[in-house]
């Protein structure tokens, strides 16, 4: 006997005033994953693990918001629909069609902690290491909001658990709907709540002088990387493969190299002795 799969029928806005515009559960993620690190800085700060008080941590949070929106927004453009950004760039202010990438909001996220690092005099990878123990909740509630739009669906899928979600664009190419593995919470639950649990073990069990600068980025780096990259097993790519991999596998690559090149960096001595700087 086949099974009954639940059918997707969650409304993306919280509170609707036209077909376009209410309060988006999307754009609460966003809100809420930017107050967790807010929270979170504060707390170390409280706690003697961080030198960082609300004013620097205001100015950080101001910063990461435009690296997050700017870089998310750029790079889902550049990296999944470059042909849209040659013939219509305009489409970038079409918010409401949603389109943001993970791998452009670090690259927005990066470009924001260097400006905050000039403008406070604080040590990079330092100030960096504090940030990324914080992204993994603003990643986990984002998923979230990807399977109450109900967008970046699984592959086809008969596992009991499965979904099928109505209109998607992969079943309105096959005429016909298929259940699809909830990939989304899959990725929420790998990127974001598993992340979380062992970045904040990390940052609160070590002894911060155990910690070279940059260790905490590239555990980072490559643990988001690993995470991606299995996601990315369950879902149904989203734009056209690049050497045979998924664009999200295929970019992930780049941060493997990165959490790699952070990680041995930050166990190296310095050239004096000692700990890294």
């Amino acid at each position: 006997m086949p099974l009954a799969y639940w059918v997707h029928n969650l409304d993306p806005f919280l509170i609707r005033f036209s077909e376009h515009f209410g309060v988006r559960y999307y754009g609460l993620a966003y809100l809420l994953g930017f107050a967790a690190a807010a929270g979170l800085l504060l707390l170390y700060h409280r706690c003697g693990r961080s030198p960082y008080g609300p004013g620097a941590i205001s100015d950080l949070i101001t910063a990461l918001v435009l690296g997050v929106l700017l870089g998310g927004r750029l790079g889902y453009f550049v990296l999944y629909r470059p042909e849209v950004l040659r013939h219509s760039p305009a489409d970038l202010l079409r918010l409401w069609e949603g389109g943001m990438a993970s791998h452009g909001a670090f690259v927005g996220v990066l470009l924001a902690l260097v400006w905050w690092s000039r403008r406070h005099r604080g040590p990079l990878l330092g100030v960096a290491d504090l940030v990324v123990t914080t992204v993994p909740a603003g990643l986990c509630l984002g998923r979230i909001a990807n399977f109450i739009n109900g967008e970046l669906v699984g592959r086809i899928s008969h596992v009991p658990w499965a979904v099928i979600f109505p209109g998607n664009e992969f079943d309105r190419q096959l005429l016909r709907p298929f259940p699809r593995h909830p990939s989304q919470l899959y990725q929420a639950a790998l990127e974001g709540l598993l992340l979380f649990l062992y970045l904040q073990w990390r940052f609160w069990r070590g002894r911060p002088e155990t910690l070279g600068p940059g260790r905490l980025s590239g555990e980072f780096l490559l643990g988001y990387a690993l995470a991606r990259i299995i996601g990315e097993r369950f879902r149904e790519p989203d734009a056209p493969l690049l050497l045979g991999l998924s664009r999200g596998t295929f970019y992930s690559l780049f941060l493997v190299l990165a959490g790699g090149f952070l990680i041995l960096r930050s166990r190296r001595p310095a050239a004096g002795g000692g700990r890294p700087a």
